[in-house]
C-alpha cells in the first residue's frame, strides 16, 4: 500500500467517525430543540436555573458519533455520562433536590391558614385526571401513573416516579415536566383568567396571621409523621422535604440548611440538569411515545392549573363573607415554587394594583409540594407493587 493511499484510508475512517458522517435528521431536531430552550432561559428567563443545563445537555447528548466502544454516549455503560445518569435512573439526586428545596420553604402561609392545604389537593386531580387519559390512549397502568405525574408540575417527583415505573420513559416526563414547569407564564394566565370573573379578581384576603417559631419547628416534625404513615412510599421525598425545613427553622442548624439550599442543590441541579438533557438522545427519544408523553403533560399541567381555581371557587361558597378566598391563588396549587405563586400575584395586580396576593399564594403552592410528593407515593404504591 502507497502512502498515499494509506492517507486515505485513514482520512476515509477519520470522516466516518465525525458528527456530519453520522447525523439523522433526529440529530439536528433535538439539537433545535436544546437551543430553543437556551434561548428561552437567556431571552425570557423561562427558568434558566433548569432549562440552560438541560438545554446544553441536549446538545452534549445529540452529538452524533459512531458506535464503536468508545464510551462516550449517556447510554453506553462505563462512559462519565452513563454513571452520572444513574443519579437520575436510580432516583438518588431527587430526594437530595427536595432537601434543598425543604431548606428554602418557608410554609408559615400554610401554617397561618391551614384550609389552603385543599386547594393544593385539589390541584393534584390533574395527575390523576392525566393517568386516566394516559390509560385511554393505550399507555401501561405503570406508565400512565409516570405520565400522570407531570400534572404535579415538580421535574423531581416526575423523575423520582418515572425512574421507579418507567424508566424507559423517562427522558420524554422529565424534559416534559420541567419544559412544562417553565412555561407556567403562558399556559397558566388565560385559564386564570377564563374560569373567574372581575368580582372574584378583586377579592382581598385577610392577611396572615404571625406564625410562632414553635409552630415553624413542630410543622415539619407533624408533617413528616402524617404523611408517611399515609402514604409510606413516599418516604423519599418527603423524609427529605421536612428535614431540610427542620433545618432551615430549627435555628440551630443553619451551615447545614445554607449547605443543603445553597451548594448541594446547586450541584444536583447541575447533574440531573445536564443528565436529564442528555438523555434525549434522537435515536433513543424521538418516538410516537414520546409526543403523546408531550401532550398529555400539557393536558395534566391545564387540569391542574383548572382545578384549583375552581376548587377556591366552590369554597368560596360555603365561607363567610370576608373570609373567602381569591381563586387567582388557585393555581398555585401545581408545585411550581415560586413561579405559580408569582403568576397569582402578577395576573392579580393587574386588576388590582395594591392587592398583593403572594404570601396568601405562597399556601397552596408549598402544599403543592406536599401534595405532588403524596400522589407520587400513592402511585408508587398501587402501581409499584404490581
Amino acid at each position: 500500500m502507497g502512502f498515499g493511499s494509506f492517507l486515505v484510508d485513514n482520512l476515509e475512517t477519520f470522516l466516518s467517525f465525525t458528527g456530519f458522517a453520522n447525523a439523522t435528521t433526529g440529530h439536528w431536531v433535538m439539537l433545535a430543540v436544546g437551543l430553543l430552550f437556551i434561548f428561552l432561559a437567556v431571552r425570557y428567563e423561562f427558568e434558566p436555573l433548569l432549562l440552560i443545563p438541560i438545554g446544553f445537555g441536549m446538545l452534549i447528548g445529540n452529538i452524533p458519533f459512531k458506535d464503536a466502544g468508545l464510551q462516550i454516549g449517556i447510554y453506553e455503560e462505563g462512559s462519565v455520562l452513563n454513571i452520572l445518569y444513574q443519579g437520575v435512573r436510580q432516583g438518588w439526586y431527587p430526594p437530595l433536590i427536595f432537601l434543598g428545596i425543604g431548606a428554602m420553604t418557608d410554609f408559615s402561609a400554610l401554617i397561618s391558614n391551614p384550609k389552603l392545604m385543599l386547594i393544593g389537593a385539589a390541584a393534584q386531580f390533574g395527575i390523576f385526571g392525566a393517568y386516566m387519559l394516559a390509560l385511554l390512549w393505550g399507555f401501561a397502568p405503570n406508565e400512565a401513573g409516570a405520565i400522570g405525574i407531570i400534572g404535579g408540575a415538580d421535574g423531581p417527583t416526575a423523575i423520582f416516579l418515572s425512574s421507579k415505573l418507567a424508566p424507559h420513559f423517562m427522558g420524554a416526563i422529565a424534559v416534559s415536566a420541567y419544559s412544562y414547569m417553565a412555561l407556567v407564564p403562558i399556559i397558566q394566565p388565560p385559564f386564570m383568567r377564563l374560569l373567574t370573573t372581575k368580582k372574584e379578581r378583586l377579592i382581598r384576603m385577610k392577611p396572615p396571621r404571625a406564625v410562632s417559631k414553635t409552630e415553624k419547628i413542630v410543622f415539619p416534625i407533624v408533617g413528616l409523621l402524617l404523611t408517611t404513615f399515609l402514604v409510606p412510599s413516599g418516604l423519599p421525598l418527603l423524609g427529605m422535604l421536612f428535614f431540610g425545613n427542620l433545618l432551615k427553622e430549627s435555628g440551630v442548624t443553619k451551615r447545614l440548611a445554607d449547605t443543603a439550599k445553597g451548594p448541594l442543590i446547586d450541584t444536583i441541579t447541575i447533574l440531573l440538569g445536564v443528565t436529564v438533557g442528555a438523555s434525549t438522545q434522537a435515536t433513543e427519544f424521538l418516538t410516537v411515545n414520546s409526543i403523546k408523553i408531550f401532550g398529555l403533560g400539557a393536558l395534566s399541567f391545564v387540569i391542574a392549573t383548572c382545578t384549583g381555581v375552581l376548587f377556591v371557587k366552590v369554597m368560596n361558597l360555603f365561607l363567610k363573607k370576608g373570609s373567602k378566598i381569591n381563586p387567582l391563588i388557585g393555581n398555585a396549587g401545581v408545585s411550581a415554587v415560586p413561579d405559580s405563586a408569582r403568576i397569582s400575584q402578577i395576573v392579580g395586580l393587574e386588576y388590582d394594583p395594591t392587592n398583593y396576593l403572594l404570601m396568601h399564594a405562597m399556601g397552596p403552592n408549598v402544599a403543592g409540594v406536599i401534595g405532588s410528593a403524596l400522589a407520587a407515593g400513592v402511585l408508587l404504591g398501587f402501581l409499584g407493587a404490581n
